[in-house]
């Protein structure tokens, strides 16, 4: 079939729908909704068999649902209505939750019902972004997939009955901030943490820290340390830990929030001692929490976490080691997958711990959401220089990749459970083995932002696994690559289906089996040697010095396309209206 999707952004669900469909043989074709006028052109142009909404925020034409079928993917369960599902069902404390596939009508959320699946969810949810990426995804691939198999069968939908005992939705208003708000004389630590991550990744919880209007985000509890309700206890690796009536929580990132200014400088009326140009963030930009707050966390106690840290609790840590079976395990969890110069560097020097260790097998685990991202845009774009910026950034994802690349001593597993896009998806690839989780979306490109050419020694790692001209398709191409197509084209080595936690599980088990080889010497001579051959064909360093010549191009020379293209991303096309001349004072070479 014809199948249009009308989306309101092509995020992971909407990309991954599209790869389930097209796996199976349809022809679909993706129209960002931007406009009721942008729908009707587009149906118009398309002349699509089916329509299906995977996320979109604005309502569809009469015009169009009179005359198409148009499927809405619903994050509620049956009946559930509203702008803000999922929030409540976090914020309320729901055990169960589901997704609902519906026919567009003329009331918004009440059409006739083609499929719905419910999943469990913890008594203390995931953020948002998380369970939506995760098991509302999983949910609303069988939904949408059943849907389209009726229709084809010429299935009629069933309407909406809130007599059905089944039907345990309602109708519910968007959530506002009052509803959100935090009261941190009052509120228990999982309250708190459940409030922030109803909002997380939009449009988080407004709140206030030294006086300053704040958007709070990414929550974890905290089990050990406390303090007064709602002062500041602790510090770790850019996030804030923050006392609660029984406890504490942590808070990761911060957005300071835009009062008709275009960059914050309001830091001296809350008691900054001094005007530091590099401090002062710009408004609407989701950063570390710490960055944000700067020189006001002075004398807030850093709690330092080692990476090999026996039963710490519930607690914020972006890294951590632990080995089993004679095989070491080096877990890396970065919000939304961006890592930052500092990340990079970090993640770089516990993997070199983890090569120090005796064992044979090192399993290089990425977040439950993402693998990984590549660069942080966020931070970069925060940067007084964001073009310097970028480059030590990349230069520190190059630095990791290549300690990956080097390692001789170890047999290097890559487990993508989370998807992973442009650096990051390429920084699996140093590893000798890279195993994903059935559904993860990749998008192992970069031109999309405004043709940055890319770095992370791709020009090395892509090729040999998929040869030349599959690189430069999967490059040229900017499209979503799903692991069935992964697998066959050989960018990945195996595809393990289940959740994260089984996909764990099995992964461990297969690093098990091969720290046990009798012949893992072997293993370990053979890659010693094709790395050799490799050496002497063309030097690991000549792929990084091409590379990053073109990256010096991007980031320095006069094209401003990849930094209006960051500003568009990080801004989700909303930047101020006017901001520092960057480009003027570009230098043409590093300092």
């Amino acid at each position: 079939m014809k199948i249009l999707f009308l989306t309101t952004a092509h995020n992971s669900l909407s990309q991954r729908l599209l790869i389930e469909l097209a796996d199976r043989g349809h022809a679909v074709s993706v129209t960002i909704a931007d406009s009721a006028q942008t729908m009707l052109d587009a149906v118009a142009r398309q002349r699509p068999d089916l329509i299906i909404a995977p996320m979109l925020k604005t309502a569809v034409p009469e015009a169009i649902y009179r005359r198409h079928v148009c499927l809405i993917v619903h994050p509620g369960i049956m009946g559930d209505r509203g702008p803000s599902s999922l929030d409540w069902s976090i914020q309320g404390g729901e055990r169960r939750w589901g997704v609902t596939v519906l026919q567009a009508a003329e009331e918004m959320d009440a059409g006739p019902i083609w499929a719905r699946h419910e999943f469990p969810v913890h008594a203390v949810a995931e953020a948002k972004s998380s369970l939506y990426r995760a098991e509302a995804t999983e949910a609303a691939v069988r939904g949408v997939l059943e849907a389209v198999e009726k229709f084809q069968q010429g299935v009629s939908p069933i309407p909406l009955d809130y007599a059905d005992p089944q039907t345990r939705g309602r109708l519910r208003p968007a959530m506002a901030q009052t509803d959100r708000a935090i009261d941190w004389a009052r509120d228990r630590t999982d309250a708190v943490v459940r409030k922030i991550r109803a909002a997380d990744s939009a449009p988080g919880v407004l709140d206030q820290l030294f006086g300053l209007p704040v958007f709070l985000y990414g929550a974890h509890p905290e089990d050990r340390l406390e303090g007064p309700p709602g002062t500041i206890v602790a510090r770790r690796d850019g996030a804030l830990c923050r006392a609660t009536v029984d406890g504490a929580v942590w808070i990761s990132h911060l957005k300071l929030k835009s009062e008709g200014q275009d960059k914050a400088c309001r830091f001296a009326d809350a008691g900054c001692p001094r005007c530091d140009e590099e401090f002062c963030p710009i408004t609407g930009i989701k950063l570390p929490a710490a960055q944000v707050l700067g020189p006001l966390l002075r004398g807030v106690p850093e709690a330092v976490l080692p990476v090999v840290s026996e039963n710490p609790g519930r607690t914020f840590r972006e890294l951590r080691y632990a080995e089993r079976d004679g095989v070491g395990h080096l877990y890396f969890d970065f919000y939304n997958g961006a890592m930052s110069t500092t990340q990079c560097y970090r993640l770089r020097d516990a993997f070199l711990f983890a090569r120090s260790r005796p064992t044979r097998v090192i399993v290089l685990h990425g977040g439950r959401d993402f693998f990984s991202n590549g660069i942080h845009l966020n931070i970069i774009e925060a940067a007084a220089d964001p073009a310097l910026e970028s480059w030590r950034n990349i230069v520190a994802i190059d630095d990791l990749v290549c300690e990956i690349v080097n390692t001789m001593s170890h047999v290097v597993v890559s487990a993508i459970r989370g998807n992973a896009g442009a650096g990051g998806a390429i920084l699996a690839l140093a590893a000798d083995r890279v195993i994903a989780r059935d559904g993860v979306v990749l998008n192992p490109h970069y031109r999309s932002m405004g043709g940055l050419y890319g770095s992370e020694y791709w020009t090395y790692l892509l090729p040999r696994r998929v040869g030349e001209a599959r690189a430069q398709e999967l490059m040229e191409a900017c499209r979503p690559m799903g692991t069935r197509e992964a697998k066959a084209i050989g960018f990945v080595d195996d595809v393990l289906a289940g959740d994260a936690e089984s996909f764990e599980r099995q992964v461990a088990a297969q690093a098990a089996e091969i720290a046990r080889r009798a012949d893992v010497w072997s293993l370990l001579r053979e890659k010693h040697e094709k790395r050799v051959r490799d050496e002497r064909a063309k030097p690991l360093a000549a792929y990084r010095e091409e590379e990053l010549a073109r990256m010096k191009v991007n980031f320095f020379g006069p094209d401003p396309a990849y930094h209006r293209a960051r500003e568009n991303f990080v801004y989700k096309g909303r930047a101020p209206r006017s901001r520092p001349a960057i480009f003027a004072e570009r230098r043409l070479t590093m300092a």
